[in-house]
């Protein structure tokens, strides 16, 4: 026993000291003192805390998977991960958002996003890594395709499995590798976390690597992304029916006409009217578009009748009240945002002629990587508008899910997570696994209806105790992953590190309305709500208004 407790205490020494030897010379590190192959590293830079770092690191940039595409192009997986100096054990794989491309500072969670508070994982002592997925969105060899070129990589079919799934199944065990070589012990706990396309990595990983993490902390999923595409063609064929223009289809003051519209109907259901609509799923039943459409001899503080049609169509993701192409969205305040605007309508952005993200991005993501076979389109703004405009639903909407000799899985099945039409995710379930999803109920791009649904089924596919390994939490007024007039600042990854490591399952979590959010009315700066897991909503008791206490889930 003596002895064994004397090899114990050398190989406690021995660790210490090969991890203080790595941090002290992390600017000679190499690929061979880790232990890896077919890994080339870039740049391995010690970085102190300042602008670049919230906290003293150790950061090393690198590639793998690097091979020569059927396009004739090459392609590799780059990556950064950082490994902070007071490292706490524990480990995040951070998965990013769009079309990937790019490989973002690895912080934990992108700028600008909701889920974390005010403190990203790295800051709070995690090694986190981050990736490009496996492609290069702005790749010289494909700057003649213009606004199209962070999508052209949809042409080799190894490019979009690496984007859909295989980059993060390829990269994870090379990071992790990295980690407990440079510190000299066993990651403790692993999380990943990621909103929008991230949130999608997220769902895939859940189903595709069921013992790989711990704790996944999902935002906004678009976790069927190339449905989620076909909405652009409906969104773009409603709303330039109204004027023969995009951004001239509403006025930011329709917009917030039918927000208004949203508040006189729904904004006393959660017990106070303040402005924020916390009981989202009574509006939905309790609002009603056509109140606001013209009568004779109106024209003012009203919609026109092709607008009310252009709105409904949207909505319910589909022009003749039949199944939606992707999926219906729900009535709420965030349509008069300027993140609902800048998807839908136009940007303030003159190399996209000024056009909104559906149109651009959009765009060419459904003609290059979500249909098959894919279209070579041109990367103008207005060739890529016209392309949504031209597209036909109802003959190629089926092409989301085709395959051929080139493209032996569809768009579909490279991007969605696998069960997702019946998920149960019992491997996941049966290892431990912790999840928890939030999605604003403003969001212009991916719907919280559909996050619903997926939970709905999960949750009766675990016997009515889903909440077990999963909690599911809309955000009312949020857009995109954050803004819109919401309470959208919480910290969803600290309860979903609690719930990992001390078994206590998150429920009202607190919210706030962050003083810098421009969407949210000024008497309600700084106000705080609870956040509630579905499908309870807040609901005021009594007391300060401005004040989470004052309300229960409900």
């Amino acid at each position: 026993m003596m002895e064994k407790r004397i090899i114990g205490a050398a190989a406690l020494l021995l660790g210490s000291a090969t991890a203080a030897l790595a941090q002290s010379s992390c600017e000679g590190l190499t690929p061979d003192a880790l232990g890896l192959t077919d890994v080339r590293f870039t740049d391995v830079a010690s970085v102190p805390a300042g602008e670049e770092s919230p906290v003293a690191q150790c950061r090393i940039r690198a590639v793998t998977a690097e091979r020569t595409g059927t396009d004739g192009k090459d392609y590799a997986l780059n990556f950064e991960l950082a490994l902070p100096a007071d490292w706490n054990g524990d480990y995040v794989h951070q998965f990013n958002g769009g079309n990937d491309g790019e490989v973002k500072p690895a912080l934990g969670g992108l700028a600008g996003e909701a889920g974390f508070g005010t403190v990203t994982p790295l800051a709070r002592g995690y090694a986190v890594v981050s990736s490009d997925a496996g492609h290069d969105g702005k790749a010289a060899a494909n700057a003649d395709a213009g606004l199209a070129g962070g999508a052209r990589f949809g042409l080799d079919f190894e490019a979009r499995q690496m984007y859909g799934y295989k980059a993060v199944a390829t990269l994870d065990p090379i990071a992790r590798k990295m980690v407990e070589g440079f510190y000299g012990k066993e990651i403790g706990h692993s999380y990943g976390v990621g909103c929008s396309n991230g949130g999608r990595h997220a769902m895939v990983a859940a189903a595709r690597m069921p013992d790989a993490f711990d704790g996944l902390l999902i935002g906004a999923p678009g976790y069927r992304l190339p449905a989620a595409a076909l909405q652009h063609a409906v969104d773009v064929q409603a709303f330039t029916a109204v004027t023969g223009d995009l951004a001239t289809a509403f006025s930011r003051e329709d917009l917030s006409l039918v927000a208004n519209g949203i508040r006189k109907a729904c904004d006393a259901l959660d017990g106070l009217e303040d402005g924020l609509v916390m009981n989202t799923q009574a509006c939905n039943s309790s609002f009603d578009l056509a109140t606001l459409q013209c009568t004779a001899g109106q024209n003012s503080q009203c919609l026109s009748p092709e607008q009310v049609g252009a709105l409904k169509t949207s909505f319910a993701g589909t022009a003749d009240g039949g199944t939606p192409y992707y999926s219906a969205f729900p009535w709420d305040t965030g349509i008069e945002g300027g993140g609902w605007r800048f998807w839908k309508l136009e940007s303030p952005i003159p190399p996209w002629g000024k056009k909104p993200i559906i149109a651009v991005m959009g765009a060419s993501s459904l003609a290059q990587v979500f249909t098959t076979p894919p279209t070579e389109i041109n990367g103008s703004p207005d060739d890529l508008e016209t392309f949504l405009k031209d597209f036909d639903l109802e003959k190629n909407a089926g092409a989301i899910n085709a395959t051929s000799e080139a493209y032996p899985e569809s768009a579909m099945e490279v991007m969605a997570p696998p069960g997702h039409e019946n998920p149960e995710l019992a491997e996941f379930r049966d290892n431990g696994g912790k999840m928890i999803l939030f999605h604003g109920v403003s969001d212009p791009v991916f719907s919280a209806n559909d996050t619903g649904t997926w939970y709905s089924k999960l949750d009766a596919n675990n016997g009515g105790k889903a909440d077990g390994i999963a909690k599911y939490y809309p955000v009312p007024g949020m857009t995109h992953c954050r803004g819109g007039p919401a309470t959208d600042s919480f910290d969803l990854f600290g309860e979903l590190v609690d719930w990992v490591k001390q078994g206590d399952a998150p429920e009202a979590v607190l919210a706030s309305a962050r003083a810098d959010n421009k969407e949210v009315p000024e008497a309600l700066k700084g106000a705080t709500r609870p956040l509630c897991p579905a499908p309870s909503t807040a609901q005021y008791v009594s007391g300060d208004t401005k004040s989470a206490a004052s309300f229960e889930c409900r």
